[in-house]
């Protein structure tokens, strides 16, 4: 089997279940080294757990990524872990309230920017001052379909993930000269405990069922199918790709 990320010290963010958890371990067979980071302690060592007893290297850094001070913590722990920062998967995440536009509360927008979009912003900047010291590298941030189709009672979760493509693209531009690259992942929707919880929420349940259709493979995605791409994005195979939105979502936004 090829290790195309033989070595490369990679930060993981929400990889405590879902589709982070299930990329470490597709970046942990191709030859990376791990930070496993989530703000569950628990939910990452669980992750841990399954990576070492896999025979992989890894280590638990919580992390919070909503706050600048939890974020800087995360990139020095790395770096005092391993010496240098060369690869990102900025997959950290909260889902919607469910309602709809005027019915949100502040605190209820503020919640999802928080995480999901400024939690990618805090991220990115303190993973680049980290690369450009050690002479580059290449960060991934999760987006969704979403941000392209918008769907009912999620505006907060749909703002989020486009501002994710609008920070993608920005670093890209500022940074692709400097040897670092950065890319978004658009998933479908992917069989995660956030979508189990959701698909129980009436106000989700009718778009969830019109969602299956528009997948013309005729399934949901499994989380390791977003790690696949990850995995390509963050390796060598992938660098003439710079401020791209890749969609892997069984053809949802092609139908």
């Amino acid at each position: 089997m090829t290790r195309s990320l033989e070595n490369k010290v990679i930060i993981v963010t929400g990889a405590g279940g879902g589709i982070g958890r299930d990329s470490c371990r597709v970046l942990a067979a191709a030859g990376a080294r791990l930070v496993v980071s989530d703000i569950s302690e628990g939910a990452a060592q669980g992750t841990v757990d399954l990576l070492r007893a896999d025979g992989h290297e890894a280590v638990l850094i919580t992390a919070d990524v909503g706050s600048e001070d939890s974020v800087q913590e995360l990139v020095k722990g790395t770096i005092a872990s391993y010496g240098r920062l060369d690869g990102a998967f900025n997959n950290a995440a909260i889902e919607q309230s469910n309602k709809p536009l005027a019915d949100l509360t502040l605190a209820e927008w503020e919640r999802v920017m928080r995480v999901d979009l400024t939690g990618v912003f805090l991220c990115m900047k303190h993973q680049i001052r980290a690369m450009l010291t050690s002479g580059g590298g290449a960060i991934v941030n999760t987006s969704s379909g979403a941000a392209q189709i918008a769907f009912p009672n999620g505006g907060e979760y749909v703002t989020a993930k486009a501002g994710v493509l609008g920070l993608t693209r920005s670093a890209a531009v500022d940074y692709g000269a400097r040897g670092i690259r950065v890319n978004a992942i658009l998933p479908g929707v992917i069989r995660t405990p956030m979508i189990a919880r959701l698909s129980e929420d009436p106000a989700f349940a009718a778009m969830f069922d019109r969602s299956r259709q528009r997948h013309i493979v005729g399934r949901f995605g499994e989380p390791s199918e977003i790690g696949e791409a990850a995995k390509w994005l963050l390796s060598d195979a992938s660098s003439f790709v710079q401020g791209a939105a890749i969609s892997v979502d069984g053809g949802f936004l092609a139908n």
